[in-house]
């Protein structure tokens, strides 16, 4: 996550450093932070370490969390029982994207508010279960 500031440009000069960097930008949220001067980045990337390392260099804050990344089947209701489980659980989920669709399945990458029982609670979904 990256606060940017609001104004034309901003996100060209994001994505020309990360690109000319050599890191492939896997997917990009940005969301304007209502009657703010600045708005929020959320990206994903191929080379996190360069990338929050190049950020740095050029003078960004980003701010990172643990993410789990999960595959969940890609039809009605998925989501949901996931969601369940956390709740059953009692993990807050802090932030959730859908990162790919395909065959019939989604990609999902979520942080919580305890990742570690969040592994546990959904570890047959896990892509990778390693901590």
């Amino acid at each position: 996550m990256l606060p940017l500031a609001n104004q034309p440009g901003q996100l060209a000069v994001l994505t020309r450093l990360l690109g000319d960097g050599g890191v492939d930008i896997r997917s990009l949220d940005a969301d304007q932070a209502e009657g703010q001067d600045f708005g929020i980045i959320r990206i994903v990337v191929d080379r996190y370490d360069e990338a929050l390392q190049l950020l740095r260099d050029a003078g960004y804050a980003p701010v990172t969390e643990d993410a789990l990344l999960i595959r969940a089947p890609d039809e009605p209701g998925s989501l949901a029982r996931v969601a369940a489980r956390f709740s059953d659980a009692g993990i807050n989920v802090k932030s959730l994207h859908i990162l790919h669709r395909q065959e019939g399945e989604s990609l999902v990458s979520l942080v919580t508010d305890d990742n570690e029982l969040a592994r546990d609670t959904v570890a047959d979904l896990l892509v990778d279960q390693h901590p």
